[in-house]
């Protein structure tokens, strides 16, 4: 069964480059997951079904939070750019441009 996120030789990459790739694969899919319960939550009548993915949906913002955190431990630049842009007021175009800047 082959895994279609290498684009090298799996058995090239590190097992911290393998580890990341599933990580950014999970992460991926925790994304796809939240926007399918956002879709589904949004044209849904039955108050008991919406309200069952509106909870599916918190475990997914839970997954992917997770997710996230690891990749920034393990990714110090992602964290010094993201720490640059993320809960600020202001404008995001410009936090990413000094985020940008401040990595480096």
């Amino acid at each position: 069964m082959g895994f279609d996120q290498y684009h090298e030789p799996a058995h090239d990459l590190s097992e911290e480059t393998r580890t990341k790739a599933r990580m950014l694969a999970s992460l991926t899919e925790e994304v796809e997951a939240i926007n399918w319960y956002e879709q589904r939550i949004s044209v849904e009548k039955d108050k008991t079904a919406k309200a069952i993915m509106q909870n599916a949906q918190q475990e997914e913002f839970k997954h992917f939070g997770m997710d996230l955190e690891f990749l920034l431990r393990k990714m110090p630049k992602w964290k010094i750019v993201l720490q640059d842009i993320l809960f600020k007021e202001g404008d995001i175009v410009q936090h990413g441009e000094k985020a940008e800047d401040d990595a480096g």
